[in-house]
């Protein structure tokens, strides 16, 4: 489609098939680190993040409903333990993303400095009970629903079609149907989360800070316990 619209009329002279980028595997191993940017702030915010599937990677649906279940919204997971039940964080969120020879699952809280700690280690813990034992039917189901219904909401939003249609041409070299789209998150099941969640949230993480921190290692220490 974008090879075409190029080609017409000679337009930059755009001749044969549309020329995509392979995808390469990162060869670099992540490792373990802390990144402490000290600022005089009342609220501490936080990054925790590991290594996730590239964008040709089949299981991208699997880690995006993952993602959801972990930190998509007031029912999951990290959500649900860190600010329904101990009221320790303002936000928490979690999200995938994929790049051509990578990705990353990521983690967001925003609390307060002296919380931070017991943050970072609540989701040390939820993620490795995760890791271990997958997640429920009912958070999966409940995951999925809200990938499909935010992926739905999206197409309202002509500037966003836009996007996904272009991004599905340069990236891969075909279009991706909306139905298909959806059919994949559908077919997203326990096994392939619980799978997925315990070859990458096992993972080296990387925690980035910002807040009225002194230094990192009490951080380091609570990653390497």
């Amino acid at each position: 489609m974008v090879e075409e619209a190029l080609s017409r009329d000679n337009f930059l002279n755009v001749k044969g098939a549309p020329q995509i980028r392979p995808n390469t595997p990162v060869k670099t191993k992540p490792m373990q680190s802390v990144g402490l940017l000290t600022r005089k702030t009342e609220q501490a915010h936080m990054f925790y993040g590991m290594e996730g599937v590239a964008r040709s990677d089949e299981r991208r649906f699997a880690m995006g409903v993952l993602a959801s279940a972990l930190g998509g919204g007031m029912s999951s997971r990290l959500f649900q333990e860190i600010r329904e039940k101990r009221g320790l964080a303002y936000s928490v969120y979690a999200y995938a993303q994929q790049f051509a020879g990578s990705g990353q699952i990521g983690f967001y809280a925003g609390c307060n400095p002296a919380k931070a700690i017991e943050v970072v280690e609540i989701i040390r813990e939820v993620l490795a009970d995760v890791a271990e034992n997958g997640m429920s039917h009912e958070e999966i189901e409940r995951a999925k629903g809200a990938v499909r219904g935010s992926l739905v909401l999206s197409q309202e939003d002509s500037g966003s079609r836009m996007s996904r249609i272009g991004k599905n041409e340069i990236v891969y070299g075909q279009i991706m149907g909306f139905d298909d789209i959806l059919k994949a998150i559908s077919r997203v099941n326990s096994t392939d989360v619980r799978e997925i969640a315990n070859e990458y949230l096992t993972k080296s993480p990387t925690l980035a800070l910002v807040g009225p921190f002194k230094s990192e290692s009490k951080f380091e220490k609570v990653l390497q316990s």
